[in-house]
Formats: C-alpha cells, structure tokens, sequence
C-alpha cells in the first residue's frame, strides 16, 4: 500500500487481520472542485454493497421463521400487481437473481428524476410493469429489482419502515454508526463527492450527483471503510445471523458473471483460497467487501472515481486477492 498513489486510487482503504486493524489510509480527493483530501474516516456511496444489508435483514426474519424462502412472493405482497411475479417468484429467486427481474439501475432509472424516491415503494414504478427477462428459477440476470421486493417484504412482514429496520437491527448492532442512507441534495459531512468517465475513460471526470438517488434496498447507502469492516466481521462472528443462517448465507447457490452466489454474498473460487464479500460499482462509485476465511483477513475498499479494469479499485481489488489467496484460476 505505500507505493499506492493518488492518481492510482482515489478513496479509502482498510486491511483486517484477525479483528485487528493493521492498514488504514486515504488517497485522492474528496471534492475536486475545492481540493479536499479524502480521509479515512469519509463517506462513500457503496453502490450494490447494499444487497448485503438488506440479505442480513432477510435472513434475520428467516431465522425468526417470519418468512419462507421458497414460497412465491404473494404470501407476503398480496396486493403486488404483477400477477407472474407474485405467483411465481420465490424469495430464495429474488436473492440470487434468478426471478428474471431487470436491473432498473440501468435502463429506466437514469432517464428519471431522481428526487422522487423517498421510500421503497418509490421504486416500484421502474420495473412492476416490465416483462420478465426469463422464467422464475430458470436463468442468472443480476438485477436491483428483487432487491427492492425484499425490501418491501421487511416492510409488510415486520410493519416497519426499510430504512428503520436496518438501523435498528443491522447498523446499530454492527457498530455501523457512520452508514446511511439520505436524499441527494442532503447536506453530509465528511461525504465524498462521486466523479465518473460516464463509460469513457479518454473524456474529462464529471460529477455524478445526477446519476444517484436515495438508496434502494438494491443499492446506493454511503458508509465508510471501517463500517464495512464492522459489518463484516460482525457477520462473521455472529452478531447478526446465528451460525446456521450465515452458512446458508455463503453456501453457493447460482453461478454469475465470475463468481457464484450465496444470498447477498458473492463467493470467489478461483483462487487457492475461497473469497468472500460483495462489490459495489456505479457511476463515480466503487467499492468491495473482501474476505478471506481461511487467513482471517478482511479488505474494504471505497472509491469516488470510476475506472477502468487496470486501475482505479479493481487493481487494489486483484492485488489483495492475488497477495492473500495465491493464484488465479481461469
């Protein structure tokens, strides 16, 4: 890490070592416009980090035996008015992305305003309407859309409020204190400003304040690096989930674009020691959970710039895989 420069990495990371802090620094500016340096303790927008969040919530209420996972949906949002999905689509296919729910995020989303999306219901309106991408159970489509019917499931079942319930019985006890989810134009302290290419790395950065919304259950809390780690090790000694829910909760389950998945956990086999944890990518936004069980390390990493697959969060990403879990198997 200390040959690590500002013009490769802009944000924050930490290195764990058997719950014992051993690396944490900042790199990069916070505010371009004002010259502000990041810090170790700012807040990033962790994108579909959030997944992870609103996995523990289900699987807190599973253990209550609140919920099945393997019962189509209109047990629980009877009134939903997408017939195939609420007779269909299970909670276990929300999870993995199996149901054949689109992504929002990237089609009908960036064309709206994105002031209007104060609770979870708000997001609705970008996907009940569209037409399944696959039959229920049948196909891998990495989606936000599932995430968010999880989100109102939390809602119907516990007769809370999403956001509430995470604070309540996912932050508060992890010792999360600095993770949240807020409007927009929310004056934050200590909150990193997000810069994106758009998709074009020989262009000049731009703000991606229009590219955001208040956070969904599929995506878009802020936190800092040592919330995350909080999390995490919080996960894995069983603060959150009793033991049987977090093995079920890493057991992989489909397999996606490079790794397989568990429930709101990516786990990464390629390597001589299996990975665990989540990434989160957008528009100026990039971050990762990464642990690694077996050598008991944990990386999170955040970042406020977009890059491309050689620089940026992805390269501090391989690094650390390649450093702690050996090689790399195609």
């Amino acid at each position: 890490m200390s040959d690590l420069t500002s013009e490769d990495f802009s944000g924050a990371i930490l290195v764990a070592k058997n719950d014992s802090i051993i690396e944490h620094r900042a790199y990069g500016l916070a505010s371009k416009e004002l010259n502000v340096k990041n810090k170790i303790d700012m807040k990033f927008n962790i994108a579909s980090i959030t997944k992870s969040f609103t996995a523990v919530a289900i699987l807190q209420l599973y253990e209550q035996r609140k919920i099945d996972l393997n019962t189509p949906i209109g047990k629980y949002l009877k009134d939903y008015p997408n017939e195939k999905v609420r007779n269909s689509v299970t909670i276990d296919q929300l999870l993995t992305h199996t149901a054949g729910l689109p992504n929002f995020y990237v089609t009908n989303f960036l064309e709206k305003c994105k002031f209007k999306y104060k609770q979870v219901k708000d997001f609705l309106p970008l996907f009940v309407n569209d037409t399944l991408l696959s039959e229920p159970g049948t196909q891998y489509h990495y989606d936000a859309a599932g995430y968010v019917l999880l989100g109102l499931i939390i809602e119907k079942v516990t007769g809370e409020n999403y956001y509430d319930y995470l604070e309540k019985n996912v932050f508060e006890k992890a010792d999360m204190s600095n993770t949240t989810a807020f409007e927009i134009d929310a004056i934050i302290e200590n909150k990193a400003n997000g810069y994106t290419f758009a998709g074009d790395t020989s262009k000049p950065l731009k703000n991606n304040i229009y590219y955001l919304s208040k956070a969904s259950p599929g995506g878009f809390h802020y936190s800092t690096v040592e919330d995350l780690y909080n999390f995490n090790k919080s996960l894995f000694n069983y603060k959150l989930l009793n033991k049987k829910s977090v093995d079920l909760m890493i057991e992989p389950k489909v397999k996606g674009y490079n790794t397989h998945l568990g429930y709101g956990i990516d786990v990464d086999q390629r390597y001589d020691e299996p990975i665990l944890g989540h990434s989160g990518g957008w528009y100026g936004v990039s971050g990762e959970i990464i642990y690694f069980p077996k050598s008991d390390y944990t990386i999170t990493i955040l970042s406020n710039v977009d890059t491309d697959s050689d620089s940026g969060k992805a390269m501090v990403t391989d690094f650390f895989k390649t450093l702690i879990a050996g090689n790399f198997e195609q």
